[in-house]
């Protein structure tokens, strides 16, 4: 699952050389809250009634360092490595856009969206009970550029996460703590290195003085809560992708056209949804349709992307934690890293966000995604109220989710496993054994990948097997086998009954080995690998963030011995049950 590098033909090594690219289509093509102020400052919380987008001056951090970035995305963009450390691209990129060269603005965006969680619609949560308070609180968009390429341009948009206050802040301080950036930062970069569509990492910037009071966990804490307030630096770190539209946003303009709220409700909601065609689909989706004909097509692709994300998710191990509407990105990757993890002991309900609950757990994430897609097509309903042929297929599209999903799931499980189809009864085992062990998610697939076409020892699997109680998941029932013995014999029939169905394969051992190590990574992101980044990066020791960095870059790779001894190893006993490392509140 390597992703592929291209050379770009094009090379910034200046802000103004940066500035010549700079292309704002969501300012040009869609509509500002007409209640805005033209010079962004507009930092208190209030109702934003209609519009796109609110135009926010973005708040600079306080003498800010440079921290990392992204080696591999700058490669990509055409950005020489030295441009994130000289003094005009930190100041920007830290949230100072009162010099930048013309063209670009000296005034950011954010923008607004409803909240649905778990398929529910919520306005209680806006501090006006309306719905009118909720989108980007503390993220904001500075900069599209379109970058050349072999193709003719892609489209970027670059987005400040913790550029200070904006009308949706809801109260808070608009900041971002250097411990959730470092975090986002590199899990960027991780799951872009796995194969799974995400928003990218550019840069990450700390400020020297400025600091922010946070609710967290006391060093060695079992709480379930933060049981202390912490002082933690504010960093700013910029993401980008091809548009931060979410799936959110679209409800929120849906929500409003279906309950007739303004005048320009409808032509608002039908703009936004072109622009989301423009921005995200324009590949797929042929301009010369009518209206209702691209808005199928749009249902019918955003479909597609989602349940493939879902399953890549699955695939490497990844819980989003918070998988709410205003999550989803409509154009069907990954975003918004705030809860997540990466399984370790398995078990299919497993959930880093303390507040998530059940129903954001790892195994129910294809549920949560068809919620979410629900949602998406219920905000698309009202530009199709009088097509009598569009809605049957837009409902349609909506009730088939479940099946495309499960379809994309279990080519993943079998992909996974080496199989040329997936056999449920086989499958529904190894999960009872995996559970009942328990079994560490990655290594053990990994352990697994390198035993096509060999004996029937289980010997190499008990690397992923956690043996100290703590790590345990579940209570095992009582008709389950629990001596280890009983345990051994278990996992050898199904072994057994696995290498059965590699030696009957069309492929040989080899290539299916290989085939399986291409979508069974060696190394994912664990919690206990970023807390000693993180907590080093504050005494200002940024080699451990970079040395995650490098290894996260080849996820597939064999690495050097001390890597492996470093990184490809059992969650350690001490780090389980601590708050921040095996759970964690979603303060950011």
């Amino acid at each position: 699952m390597k992703t592929q590098q291209h050379e770009n033909p094009v090379t910034v090594m200046s802000l103004d050389d940066l500035a010549a690219l700079a292309d704002y289509s969501l300012m040009a093509s869609l509509k500002c809250d007409p209640d805005a102020s033209e010079d962004g400052i507009d930092h208190e919380p209030r109702q934003v009634f209609s519009g796109h987008y609110v135009p926010v001056k973005s708040t600079p951090i306080e003498s800010p360092e440079y921290v990392a970035h992204s080696h591999s995305f700058f490669h990509e963009l055409g950005f020489d490595d030295s441009l994130a450390q000289t003094d005009d691209f930190v100041r920007m990129f830290s949230g100072d856009l009162s010099q930048v060269p013309e063209p670009m603005s000296k005034v950011g965006w954010a923008t607004g969206y409803a909240l649905s969680i778990f398929g529910t619609e919520y306005t209680q949560q806006c501090p006006f009970q309306t719905g009118n308070g909720y989108g980007d609180g503390r993220a904001m968009s500075v900069l599209e550029v379109v970058i050349p390429n072999r193709n003719g341009g892609r489209r970027w948009e670059m987005q400040l996460k913790g550029g200070g206050r904006t009308p949706y802040c809801r109260g808070a301080d608009g900041r971002a703590v250097l411990r959730s950036s470092v975090r986002e930062f590199l899990a960027q970069e991780a799951m872009h290195a796995l194969g799974v569509p995400t928003s990218r990492s550019l840069t990450l910037y700390v400020s020297k003085t400025e600091k922010v009071q946070r609710p967290w966990y006391s060093e060695g804490s079992r709480s379930h809560d933060p049981d202390m307030m912490v002082s933690e630096p504010v960093a700013i770190s910029t993401r980008v992708a091809s548009s931060f539209l979410r799936v959110g946003q679209i409800e929120l303009f849906g929500r409003r056209a279906r309950k007739h709220e303004h005048p320009e409700a409808m032509a608002e909601l039908e703009a936004i949804v072109l622009h989301l065609i423009e921005r995200e689909y324009a590949d797929v989706i042929d301009q010369s349709l009518n209206l209702e004909e691209k808005v199928v097509l749009l249902a019918r692709e955003f479909r597609c992307r989602l349940t493939s994300l879902v399953a890549n998710w699955m695939r490497v191990g990844y819980c989003q934690g918070n998988f709410n509407s205003d999550n989803t990105a409509a154009g069907g990757f990954t975003l918004d890293y705030g809860p997540f993890g990466f399984i370790e002991a398995f078990h299919p309900y497993y959930q880093p966000w303390t507040g998530g609950g059940e129903h954001f757990s790892f195994w129910n994430q294809p549920i949560a995604a068809e919620r979410n897609f629900e949602m998406f097509c219920t905000a698309l309903r009202p530009l199709l109220t009088d097509d009598d042929d569009a809605l049957p297929q837009l409902d349609e599209i909506r009730t088939g989710f479940a099946q495309v999903m499960q379809q994309e799931v279990e080519a993943m499980w079998a992909a996974k496993l080496g199989l040329e189809s997936f056999d449920e009864a086989l499958f529904n085992e190894l999960i009872t054994l995996m559970v009942h062990t328990p079994v560490d998610y990655t290594l053990f697939f990994r352990e697994l990948s390198n035993l096509p076409g060999g004996p029937d020892d289980i010997e190499p699997l008990k690397k992923s097997f956690y043996t100290d109680a703590s790590h345990a998941t579940v209570s095992k029932p009582p008709t389950y086998a629990t001596h280890p013995q009983e345990l051994e014999q278990l996992w050898s029939s199904w072994l057994t009954k696995w290498q059965v169905h590699i030696v009957n394969a069309s492929a040989s051992p080899d290539e299916i080995a290989a085939q399986m190590k291409r979508v069974n990574p060696k190394y994912t992101l664990r919690e206990w690998m970023l807390a000693p980044a993180y907590q080093q990066a504050r005494l200002g020791d940024y080699a451990p963030i970079k040395a995650l960095q490098a290894v996260m870059a080849q996820p597939y790779d064999e690495q050097s011995k001390e890597v492996e001894q470093q990184y490809y190893r059992l969650k350690p006993t001490e780090a389980c049950e601590i708050g921040g490392l095996s759970h964690m509140s979603c303060s950011s």
